[in-house]
């Protein structure tokens, strides 16, 4: 098969043909459509992304849709020829998305949303595991709560607003004003990124605060955060990477948690539930309730590179790669 590989840290990719990957027990081999970038790819592309333990040469690429061409022993839950899609490669070892062909563990997988393309598909499973993972894993979100997404319109933002509303939250959404437009489309009340947190505060929750706060942005961003949530609400952030003071939440008695996507791909744990996250989520999309924002731009096995790039360049939507 034909896949993009990387052999150095901020090296390009280079085609390359590589052996048929042949599954194992509680696998399925998988011919890729359309596989997505996020940004932690093109940080393993610059040697900066320890955590993701994906030693080089390698093929990377997290998120994936296809087809399912063969089932390894017990697997159950998928038969030749169904439309799948997952974030079920790229790191810990594992060889990527960016290729014709991965085995991967079915417990990763869920049939594609019938509503969404092998593109739109691909754009989603990252991206919509961490939001759930924080809204509904974590923060216990309910209907009728009000949710405060910082970084609204991105990756992770842009679907945390989604997920939000079609569990019927009302939702705000801090994003710059070029991003309004988009924000209220989709349903979310845009706030001005540079907005003062009190001034927010008080003038979108009459100075009480919001029930949960999801930060997708990180550093001062969670800082902000602590100070937006109400009394005894939730702030869940996907990139609390640093120190920070938590006296605002302690006089809050509100309370914190951190999402870490990547645990099941890189311990074993928890595999399963990826794949009942991305079940609940096919549902959701379905219905129309959840729709990517995607890249206009075409890439394909020979562009990785350039579709490295543009993610660098931070595109409007998702970038994919058509396999």
């Amino acid at each position: 098969m034909r896949a993009a590989l990387l052999t150095a840290a901020q090296a390009d990719f280079t085609l390359a043909d590589l052996p048929m990957p042949e599954p194992k027990a509680g696998e399925v081999r998988v011919r890729i459509i359309a596989s997505g970038v996020n940004p932690l790819d093109t940080k393993i592309r610059a040697g900066v992304a320890a955590h993701a333990r994906q030693p080089l040469p390698a093929v990377l690429g997290m998120d994936l849709a296809g087809v399912v061409e063969t089932v390894g022993e017990g697997v159950t839950a998928f038969k030749p020829g169904d439309e799948v899609y997952g974030m079920a490669t790229g790191i810990g070892g594992l060889q990527g998305s960016q290729a014709e062909y991965a085995a991967v563990d079915a417990d990763f997988l869920a049939l594609k949303p019938a509503a969404l393309d092998f593109r739109q598909a691909a754009a989603l499973p990252l991206v919509v595991i961490t939001a759930w993972e924080g809204l509904v894993d974590h923060a216990r979100l309910q209907p009728g709560q009000t949710v405060l997404v910082l970084g609204g319109a991105g990756g992770v933002g842009h679907v945390t607003v989604q997920i939000a509303l079609a569990l019927g939250a009302k939702v705000f959404a801090t994003a710059s004003r070029k991003d309004f437009d988009y924000l209220a489309s989709i349903g979310a009340t845009p706030i001005d990124r540079d907005m003062p947190v009190a001034d927010l505060v008080a003038q979108h929750t009459g100075g009480e605060g919001f029930d949960i706060v999801y930060d997708t942005v990180g550093g001062p961003a969670i800082d902000m955060a602590f100070e937006a949530v109400k009394v005894r609400g939730h702030v869940t952030s996907a990139l609390g990477r640093e120190a920070h003071n938590l006296a605002p939440l302690s006089l809050r008695a509100a309370t914190y948690s951190a999402v870490f996507t990547l645990l099941p791909l890189l311990t074993g744990k928890g595999r399963k539930h990826h794949g009942d996250i991305l079940r609940d989520i096919a549902r959701l999309a379905d219905a129309g309730q959840i729709v990517p924002r995607l890249d206009p731009r075409r890439f394909g096995l020979e562009d990785v590179t350039a579709a490295h790039a543009a993610v660098i360049g931070k595109p409007a939507g998702k970038v994919i790669i058509n396999i």
